[in-house]
């Protein structure tokens, strides 16, 4: 095992496209680095990055090489190296860079919850995250999510970090939460899944099985790049709401002889900003790793806290209350916690509806908060 620092350059980390639009702006913002000024304005916050190379038994390709690539933010000096461990998971799109930090000025993939008078704040706790295990497209096997919550705990040795005090999980990064949770309970604390359970719902499952497939069209016709712009439309559909696009796009019309709906741009706008910045077998594999999520709920022994989006078509909210009915079944002393949101971002809520997921999360993280220590003071 090898473990290596680098925190003398920015990457160019994107933003992935859903991460921000107004109905009445532009189809997508584009994720840019922040100005110069700005950037030192982040504060004291910063971050390490690096890579660590560890042998894993994968549940269904058996013992495999592979990095772990991961980011540790956090403010103050050595006196704070035993502040509590935050680690924050997002979909399978999502990467290590969370958000703007002194090294690492660019917008990361959820500024709106992680940073200095954010939720999560690193000036409170030491914030963790990695790159999802085979998001590199080197690893073309099939990939469950039991295997990212032990690639989890090999970083987590490699860190010689004993516990996480909380996990926060949003779609898949919550499929993967409740794996650690059921599998290695000893190492976490509490666990908040946003709009990610148990099991992978049928219908879901169908949709993300159609993406794949125009993955594989594309690669017929030696055409990647198309396939997975085409796959990551049908996966943008899926992620809002009806009354969403009813709200922002306008009636279809007739363009150079062709009738061109009002989404087109939109969904070419981001399919164009997500090819190129993905490989089509990670594309691929962490969408099967989704439809492998299996999870025992009445296994789990840590307090959870479930959120949920009644518009959320992945996630269907029955398939939320059955969860939280497992998980009373369950060992925690602590009754299971669930938030039911109402958005028309639908699966997209946890990154859209800011102000919601900033009350549950630092309630969340106030309830597994250690006693305040009287001499240590936070500034505003």
């Amino acid at each position: 095992m090898s473990l290596t620092h680098s925190t003398t350059a920015s990457e160019a980390i994107e933003t992935a496209c859903s991460l921000r639009f107004d109905p009445r702006g532009p189809a997508c913002d584009a994720a840019v680095s922040l100005p110069q000024a700005a950037a030192a304005d982040a504060g004291r916050a910063d971050a390490v990055r690096g890579e660590i190379e560890v042998t894993l038994d994968l549940r269904h390709a058996g013992p495999r090489e592979v990095l772990l690539r991961y980011e540790i933010q956090h403010a103050g000096g050595p006196e704070n190296a035993d502040a509590p461990v935050v680690f924050v998971a997002g979909g399978i799109s999502a990467n290590r860079h969370l958000a703007p930090c002194r090294a690492y000025p660019e917008a990361g993939w959820w500024p709106a919850q992680v940073g200095e008078g954010r939720a999560i704040d690193p000036r409170r706790c030491r914030i963790v995250s990695f790159d999802w295990l085979g998001a590199d497209g080197r690893l073309d096997v099939p990939l469950d999510p039991a295997d990212q919550a032990t690639a989890i705990v090999a970083l987590l040795d490699a860190l010689d970090i004993g516990r996480i005090e909380t996990f926060i999980g949003s779609s898949y990064g919550a499929m993967v939460g409740l794996q650690l949770a059921a599998l290695h309970g000893a190492r976490l604390g509490r666990l908040v899944a946003i709009s990610g359970v148990h099991r992978a719902h049928p219908y879901a499952s169908a949709w993300r099985a159609l993406q794949r497939r125009a993955v594989a069209l594309g690669s017929l016709q030696c055409d990647e790049t198309h396939g997975l712009a085409l796959a990551r439309q049908f996966a943008i559909l899926s992620y809002r709401t009806p009354e969403e696009f009813d709200a922002r796009f306008a009636p279809p019309r007739v363009v150079d002889g062709r009738v061109r709906v009002g989404a087109e741009d939109y969904l070419d706008h981001c399919a164009a900003r997500f090819v190129g910045r993905s490989s089509p077998t990670a594309y691929v594999r962490l969408s099967e790793s989704i439809d492998l999520q299996a999870v025992d709920p009445s296994r789990i022994g840590v307090p959870v806290t479930v959120v949920a989006v009644a518009e959320d078509r992945l996630v269907p909210l029955a398939d939320a209350h059955a969860l939280v009915e497992g998980l009373r079944r369950g060992a925690s002393a602590e009754a299971p916690r669930l938030h039911v949101l109402s958005s028309p971002y639908g699966h997209d809520a946890f990154l859209k509806e800011e102000a919601d997921i900033d009350t549950i999360l630092r309630d969340a993280l106030s309830a597994s908060a250690p006693a305040a220590n009287p001499n240590q003071e936070i500034p505003a």
